[in-house]
Parts: C-alpha cells; structure tokens; sequence
C-alpha cells in the first residue's frame, strides 16, 4: 500500500542508531505514524522539526501497521525562523504537543485542524496578532475533537447577545446579568472569543487562556485520563508575562 500526501510535522522519536519514527498531522489522512531511515542524522534531522510542513509518501503492507515515510520536500519551513522569538516557538511547541495528545492514529477527522493549524502557525510572524488567534485555535481544537464550546447564545435565556460568561459545567454562554447569585463561579468570557474585531482588554487574553485551558484538560483530556501537554502550560506563562 502506498499513499501521498502534506503533512504538518508533530514530532518524532528515534528508532535504532539513525532512524526516526516521524509522526504528522496529513491534509486527508489525520494523523499519522512512519519510519524514516536515517531521519535522525544530524543532515536530515533539522527538516523534521515540529511545525514544518512536508510533502511525503508513505509505503506499507497494511494501514495499521507502521509504515515507511519518504519525505520528498519540505514545503514550509518554520522552527528555524523564529530561533530569536521564544514566544513563537512555545507556540509551535503547544500547538504540536496539543496534536499528538489529543489525535488518535489514523482518525482522518483530525485532518479538519491540517488547515487551521498551518494558517496559525504562518501567523507566527504578526507578535501583536497571534496571542489572540492561539486562543482562538483552541477553541476550533475543541470543537473538532467534539468539545466544543456554546457561545451562540445564553444558556438561560436564549438571546445571543451581551453574552459576558462561560459555565465550567455545560460550556455554554450566559449574560452575567441573568447568572448573579453564581457568576462568581463562571468563566468571564473575553469580547474577542465572539467577534475577532473586539478591543483586547488588559485581561482578556489571561481569561481566554484560562477558558480553553479548562476545557481542554478537563474534556479533551481528563475524560481519558491523560494531562495536558506541559508544553501548553509554557506558552501559557509566555504568554501571561509578555501582557504584564
């Protein structure tokens, strides 16, 4: 069996003295596990870092078994231009980590988030924009995955607008005003998860972080016994200090 396809490079492990077992998030397959001969050596090793994408094939005797990946190019290349932006690379290193945890091997849904995730990381570049769009991926890897958040309209009144907090329990919007005697208890819920137009307030990206960050580990995570990446948690705290 042989297929070919993009994929977005999640990470890898090494496999005897040079070999890599590569694994990768492809455009139609989901994601997906294979071994590169000689993947680990110092001259092909720097292709294979999180976050690039690739053009490969991959050849096996059956789907569920692992495979070889010949790698033909490397379309995009992003670890090595940020080397002087930690902040850039804490996200690669998140949204990848995030990837691998939360993608079963060869569920072709996850190849809904190839797109997105290649978009957000071409954004990279833009330090005043992406901060917001990162929180923004989550919720859009929440929602893939089946987890998604309801922010259409409030859960005790059905009106969909001056939506202002999140119930830890549903995850689903509310007007503060209709939620008083408990809103103590909710997530404030920042303008910008709504309407990416919305003024950024001083503490909007620090309550978008704490809301996705709550449901990824409690749904997507803690519902099959794994905890979050600690590479979330370092972009995280990046990310917080960068907005004192």
């Amino acid at each position: 069996m042989q297929w070919r396809d993009e994929a977005l490079i999640l990470g890898g492990r090494r496999f005897g003295e040079s070999g890599l077992i590569l694994e990768v998030l492809t455009a139609t397959k989901g994601r997906q596990s294979g071994l590169v001969y000689g993947g680990a050596s110092r001259k092909k090793r720097p292709q294979f870092e999180p976050g690039n994408t690739v053009t490969l094939s991959w050849t096996g005797r059956l789907e569920e078994q692992l495979g070889r990946f010949d790698v033909a190019e490397v379309t995009v290349s992003r670890a090595a231009r940020f080397l002087d932006q930690p902040e850039a690379l804490a996200a690669i290193s998140a949204v990848t980590s995030l990837l691998r945890g939360a993608l079963d091997e060869g569920d072709k849904d996850g190849s809904a988030l190839f797109a997105p995730t290649a978009l957000f990381l071409d954004m990279l570049d833009q330090e005043t924009v992406w901060p917001t769009l990162y929180c923004r991926w989550e919720l859009g890897l929440l929602s893939a995955l089946g987890f998604g958040l309801d922010l259409d309209r409030c859960a005790l009144s059905g009106a969909n607008d001056g939506l202002t907090h999140v119930s830890p329990k549903t995850g689903r919007a509310v007007r503060g005003s209709e939620a008083a005697d408990y809103v103590d208890r909710l997530f404030p819920l920042p303008p910008f998860l709504l309407d990416p137009y919305a003024p950024l307030g001083p503490e909007d990206l620090s309550n978008a972080l704490d809301l996705t960050g709550y449901f990824i580990e409690q749904r997507l995570f803690g519902t099959v016994n794994k905890t979050t990446p600690a590479a979330r948690e370092h972009v995280v705290q990046k990310l917080r200090r960068k907005a004192i």
